[in-house]
């Protein structure tokens, strides 16, 4: 874990993620991202100079009307002394019975993300960390080029006006080879998500993608997320 502790120091500190008196709320899914995401952040507490407080808040879909034991989740935090907070939703049941979207994953994610945003600020933090990692900036890159026809990514911060709340990315320099392996070196708690069409996303067509053309093309995911920092896209 020191690995990515540093990592993600380095991407604090570059784009000053983390202030502080911040209280930062962790969307914590259950998967390997956003579990590696929580227990970097609170190892931190101990090393960064900004004194801050964490929050981890999760979000069950409830998918096929059946509630998601995160009780693995709980006993983590409790291990970290992390507060954690858990709220149970209808997500699946108006996404997939009662919109039946042809293409689910794309308001699934709008729905999640306002459920967040509220989450975090009834928990009285100013910050929410999400779990998105290197791999995941160049696989939306090029999903925004070749689905989209446009060129960006999300932002390793992004200001919400009307949320009054910061997103930060702090796993941006983070492979995930490496959280991967932390994961399982650490013997981390991971709850498998339920959603009906989990690897069968375009997203997923996406990563199959980039695998087989690096390759052709060695180190190409480091060459896109490189090119966006160079061009300065969207924040980077």
């Amino acid at each position: 874990m020191q690995r990515i502790d540093g990592l993600l120091r380095s991407a604090i500190d570059q784009y000053q993620m983390i202030a502080d008196g911040d209280r930062v709320a962790v969307g914590v899914s259950g998967g390997k991202d956003s579990v590696v995401l929580l227990t970097s952040l609170a190892r931190l507490r101990d090393y960064l100079p900004q004194r801050f407080e964490l929050v981890a808040l999760t979000m069950d879909p409830c998918f096929g009307g059946e509630c998601t034991d995160y009780t693995p989740i709980a006993r983590l935090c409790g291990e970290l002394g992390v507060e954690y907070v858990l709220k149970r939703t209808k997500l699946g049941q108006i996404v997939f019975e009662e919109r039946k979207e042809q293409n689910p994953c794309s308001l699934c994610a709008k729905l999640r993300r306002g459920i967040l945003h509220n989450m975090a600020k009834e928990a009285g933090c100013n910050r929410l960390a999400l779990g998105h990692h290197f791999d995941d900036a160049a696989e939306t890159f090029l999903m925004n080029l070749l689905c989209g026809g446009k060129i960006g990514c999300f932002s390793p911060v992004t200001w919400l006006d009307r949320k009054e709340l910061f997103l930060i990315r702090p796993m941006i320099f983070v492979e995930e080879r490496l959280v991967r392996s932390a994961a399982k070196r650490e013997a981390l708690p991971i709850v498998k998500s339920k959603c009906p069409v989990d690897g069968n996303t375009k997203r997923q067509e996406i990563k199959d993608l980039l695998w087989h053309l690096e390759k052709d093309y060695d180190r190409l995911r480091i060459k896109i997320v490189g090119a966006m920092q160079r061009a300065g896209i969207d924040g980077w």
